[in-house]
């Protein structure tokens, strides 16, 4: 496998969160949990390995992500240096939950908004 710059990696998934979790808490799973999975992919996807998600940088957040919203996740490879990798992040809202209709109900957006980007260094181990 040889890593190229420009490869893409994509998740969906849907926010979960308890209802009393802080902002801090939330943003910070955010980051860890939705970030991190894809990170992952792309790492074993590009190099074999699941590497390890060293930092994250340029943390903006765009537009409000809910509990219940509808995330599509993706990772793009920006850079490739020995055993370190440059990621651009982000999580695009494709479907906004409707709590105010009923607990399950939602919406697709007619074009996805930018939730959060980011960009995140990952490191791959030296093979054996």
């Amino acid at each position: 496998m040889t890593p190229v710059p420009g490869r893409m990696v994509s998740h969906r998934r849907t926010c979960r969160t308890p209802p009393r979790t802080t902002a801090v808490r939330w943003s910070t799973g955010l980051r860890a949990g939705v970030f991190g999975d894809v990170a992952t992919d792309m790492c074993l996807q590009s190099d074999g390995d699941e590497g390890l998600l060293a930092s994250y940088s340029e943390v903006v957040f765009r537009a409000p992500v809910r509990a219940g919203d509808v995330l599509e996740v993706t990772a793009t490879l920006v850079r490739v240096g020995n055993r370190s990798r440059s990621l651009e992040l982000t999580a695009h809202v494709c479907v906004r939950a409707r709590p105010d209709i009923s607990a399950s109900a939602g919406r697709k957006t007619r074009t996805p908004v930018v939730g959060v980007s980011a960009r995140a260094e990952v490191v791959i181990p030296t093979p054996c």
